[in-house]
């Protein structure tokens, strides 16, 4: 990158690998990787940095494979000075950095129920890009609003209705860094809230790998087919049944390998690259194609550019 950037009061580092800021532990360098102080800081560096400069802004890279080649733009990832949880009544907004889990938390402790986000790796911010949801319950169901910094540098407010929430999807305008989500939720009664959390946890640690190198589910359940395999309104279909069906459980390329606890998750089995993981769900895509017709699609995003050959 030959531009000559502006210079924040965040931290703004050259070259730097991503592969320690991803959970599957893969990926090559961000061209540049931004951490802002707080939301002037970003707005103004937005601004300021010439628009041919491509920016991708980046959660807790839980859902996330970075390729070997890295990103040839400049990384955003958000910290401290965007974690605040604010509480009016039934009303919460959390900054895009907090964690998940701990909004689901926090709104436990204050009788307002968010408990489908407790078990759901990854940010705020990343699950309204995702339209994330567990349980039956997505982010769609409860949030109201969002606030962004546009790739010009302009915090603006957006209501949900105009981000097009669907199954794990949004429309955000290109360049768009979310910086807090407000909710609107039910209230419940905090201990009971607090056991319905912990049996979720459970239920996850019993059938899903949460002690390997995962991105989360791997692939989207696939929309519009019934068990059966039949096209109609149905969605009862789930990847892993299709994996499982391909005899792809348990299969492995280099380092790669899809679990044998849970044949949907993706993981880093050891010393895996980048190339290693995307290979195989590539593979498992085509198998599950030759065998059932359905055509998988990634949950998990990819992001960055290929080793050069």
């Amino acid at each position: 990158m030959t531009h000559a950037l502006p210079t924040p009061r965040g931290t703004l580092t050259p070259n730097r690998s991503l592969s320690d800021l991803t959970w599957l532990r893969v990926g090559g360098p961000a061209d540049y990787l931004f951490q802002p102080a707080d939301v002037s800081d970003l707005a103004g560096f937005l601004a300021e940095l010439p628009p041919s400069v491509p920016v991708f802004p980046m959660g807790v890279g839980s859902n996330l494979i970075v390729r070997d080649g890295g990103i040839r733009a400049v990384v955003i990832r958000l910290g401290r000075g965007f974690n605040a949880i604010e509480i009016t009544g039934n009303r919460l907004t959390a900054g895009a950095a907090t964690l998940d889990a701990h909004l689901a938390r926090r709104a436990a402790e204050a009788g307002l129920d968010l408990t489908f986000l407790r078990t759901i790796p990854g940010s705020i911010g990343g699950a309204v890009r995702m339209n994330a949801g567990c349980y039956g319950d997505y982010v769609a169901d409860f949030l109201e609003e969002i606030q962004i910094v546009t790739r010009a540098g302009q915090v603006e407010t957006l209501p949900a209705s105009e981000l097009n929430l669907r199954y794990r999807q949004s429309d955000l305008p290109e360049g768009a860094v979310v910086i807090s989500a407000t909710f609107r939720a039910p209230e419940g009664d905090p201990a009971a809230l607090e056991a319905r959390m912990a049996d979720q946890l459970a239920k996850r640690d019993a059938t899903q790998p949460t002690k390997d190198r995962s991105a989360g589910s791997t692939f989207r359940n696939p929309v519009g087919h019934s068990s059966t395999g039949r096209a109609d309104d149905s969605h009862d279909l789930k990847a892993w049944k299709v994996i499982d069906d391909a005899g792809m459980r348990g299969a492995r390329l280099g380092g790669a390998q899809m679990s044998q606890m849970h044949s949907n998750f993706l993981i880093n089995a050891g010393g895996a690259t980048a190339a290693d993981l995307e290979n195989l769900g590539e593979e498992v895509r085509k198998r599950v194609f030759q065998t059932s017709g359905i055509t998988l699609e990634w949950e998990i995003m990819r992001v960055g550019e290929p080793t050069a050959e």
